[in-house]
């Protein structure tokens, strides 16, 4: 008799909008990769906004929703720190394999639960404080502590900390859009694409590589993928407690394998998948924990 309720809940439909986010953000993780060999980071970024804007816009204008909203401000600091995240992430797909990069984003839950403690009031203990340091000592085996120290060079050192800086503010992003549940999902994608136009746009131009041919299509597959994968993020962080909706999003590290070895012939190293074991380890006993605070 417990299994269909147990079944039930691991097949809410929060989390599968969260399974179907992990399968388009990998989608677009490979349309950056692709793309980052000809276009600079905030092209990539400033392209990916332009695109999710005008889709997210134009279905916020079909169901009449207002763009007003009382909590305008909360929006646009979702977008504000949702840019950061981008960038660093962008800039980390585009330098290190498709499967390190997005291991070592996978760091986000614990940090998401974290703040969503202080912020949220969602609880927080000490195995929990204890998981956030084992699920660190994974994004060390990932990274290659021999590299980051010697061998790898001050531009591997750099790629390292932007996606370990990705995931972070992508923490405070997720953390901000539990706080914004009672939001459209629509506006609250609106706000960050929006956001990010603005501000990338000064910060592409001077660096601008003009798209001929085929490269169009990648630059839009950009925008079509991280839409999909924003809106449906969006859609399962309304429906699920932070830490567990985001744990489904492992998922992605699976994709982006998958990615990196058809596409790029990336074969993660023994460390990688290593550290990938550990994160996705510590971070599921995480949300475990927060799902069930008595036992």
């Amino acid at each position: 008799m417990e299994a269909a309720p147990r079944r039930a809940r691991l097949m809410s439909p929060g989390l599968r909008y969260m399974a179907l986010s992990a399968l388009f953000f990998s989608l677009m993780s490979l349309f950056v990769k692709v793309a980052g060999r000809t276009f600079p980071t905030m092209e990539l970024v400033f392209a990916r906004a332009v695109v999710v804007s005008a889709l997210a816009f134009v279905d916020i204008r079909r169901r009449g929703v207002g763009l007003l909203s009382p909590e305008w401000r909360l929006l646009t600091v979702r977008g504000v720190v949702g840019l950061g995240a981008l960038t660093c992430f962008y800039f980390a797909v585009v330098h290190l394999p498709l499967a390190e990069v997005t291991v070592i984003h996978f760091t986000n839950p614990v940090f998401t639960a974290i703040i969503a403690a202080v912020f949220l009031a969602e609880g927080l203990r000490g195995r929990e404080l204890a998981l956030t340091l084992v699920s660190l000592g994974g994004v060390v085996l990932v990274a290659r502590p021999t590299e980051l120290l010697s061998g790898g060079g001050s531009h591997y050192r750099l790629a390292v900390a932007a996606a370990l800086a990705g995931a972070i503010l992508a923490a405070v992003a997720y953390t901000l859009v539990r706080r914004l549940r009672r939001e459209d999902a629509m506006v609250i994608v609106f706000y960050f694409a929006a956001v990010s136009v603005v501000a990338a746009l000064p910060l592409m131009a001077p660096v601008f590589v003009r798209p001929r041919g085929s490269e169009w299509l990648v630059l839009l597959g950009v925008g079509v993928a991280t839409f999909l994968g924003q809106l449906f993020m969006t859609l399962g962080l309304q429906r699920e407690r932070a830490a567990r909706a985001t744990a489904v999003g492992y998922l992605q590290i699976v994709f982006a394998a998958a990615w990196g070895v058809l596409v790029f012939g990336e074969v993660p190293r023994l460390t990688t998948a290593a550290g990938a074991v550990v994160i996705v380890g510590s971070t599921l006993l995480l949300a475990r924990l927060r799902e069930h605070p008595a036992e």
